[in-house]
């Protein structure tokens, strides 16, 4: 299912991602390696396969682009494997689908997924949180920036009104939710805007700003930090810290087996005994790690997804202005 070679001259991990969707018999999977983009043709040859009794896929919500974040994601896949004597296979959700129903539907039982999509899968799905992330300050938490260029007439929240301002995707905490917290708490709305966009991802939402077809963008700090020190843009506003992303499982999984797999990233070393063969994962909101996660911890979140229409009785997904 997965192949593995070396990279160019670093130690990269070349791969299938694994596309899926449901069917009574099993899943239906094709397969796109990373050195390319994936052509219609592989994206349309389906193949069937069953799930062994010891494999479980892993998903995740989208940070950088497709290739980037599962070279990240597999040599961690692999760590699990060792740890825990289960086979893990890498999924990456289709454009039209989304990592809340994967996780909570059982499509994949395993997903790394941001605070919004985690809440979500929550209350529609009542999906089991495992562990929180500690970024590389040594915080289970996260903020979202806004950057601008850095030639830019903007200095202040007051100067965004009516400037164009990119998102990244409609379900990402940092590249959603929190950039709308703080323009609520500004009393704007995005009717406020000459234009808005959700881009689909941080990255793709950094780059209608550096590229200037948008004015201000909101997207996680760990990037939005890296930028300003590499590309011509700068920090316009930091928002508070909420809790990071993390990884939670489907409820339907066997205890034993959530309880072995939520100890190992318990135990999870990357910039110690398990640094050896991880790509850039100091570039991930767990960069040292994991905490125990529970409910609990979103409650606030929670709280903010409500108020702003994000979520309501029915359990209806992100809406649009407010």
């Amino acid at each position: 299912m997965l192949k593995l070679c070396r990279f160019s001259k670093h130690p990269l991990w070349l791969f299938s991602i694994v596309f899926m969707t449901a069917c009574d018999s099993g899943h239906k999977v094709t397969h796109a390696t990373l050195d390319k983009r994936a052509s219609p043709e592989q994206l349309s040859a389906m193949n069937q396969t069953t799930k062994a009794a010891n494999d479980y896929y892993f998903g995740f919500d989208l940070r950088s682009s497709p290739q980037e974040d599962a070279r990240q994601y597999l040599p961690f896949l692999e760590y699990l494997k060792k740890s825990t004597g289960y086979n893990f296979k890498l999924r990456f959700t289709p454009k039209d689908g989304k990592i809340v129903d994967d996780l909570g539907r059982g499509v994949v039982q395993f997903a790394a997924i941001g605070a919004t999509s985690y809440v979500q899968a929550a209350i529609q799905y009542k999906v089991i949180p495992l562990v929180r992330g500690v970024n590389s300050q040594g915080k289970a938490e996260y903020r979202s920036m806004m950057i601008v260029r850095k030639n830019s007439p903007i200095h202040n929240l007051r100067d965004i009104r009516g400037k164009r301002f990119a998102f990244g995707s409609v379900t990402s905490t940092q590249g959603h939710l929190i950039p709308r917290i703080i323009l609520s708490q500004q009393g704007i709305k995005l009717s406020d805007f000459s234009r808005y966009e959700y881009t689909g991802s941080h990255q793709k939402c950094a780059d209608a700003v550096i590229s200037g077809r948008f004015d201000v963008c909101g997207l996680q700090d760990t990037m939005a930090k890296n930028l300003a020190n590499k590309q011509p843009v700068r920090i316009l506003h930091a928002s508070a810290y909420f809790p990071s992303s993390g990884i939670a499982a489907n409820k339907d999984v066997a205890r034993e087996v959530v309880d072995k797999v939520r100890q190992a990233l318990l135990n999870f070393r990357p910039k110690g005994r398990d640094a050896k063969g991880l790509y850039h994962w100091d570039k991930t909101e767990m960069a040292n790690g994991f905490v125990a996660a529970t409910d609990n911890d979103y409650s606030a979140l929670r709280k903010w997804l409500y108020k702003l229409g994000f979520i309501d009785s029915t359990q209806d997904l992100p809406k649009g202005d407010l």
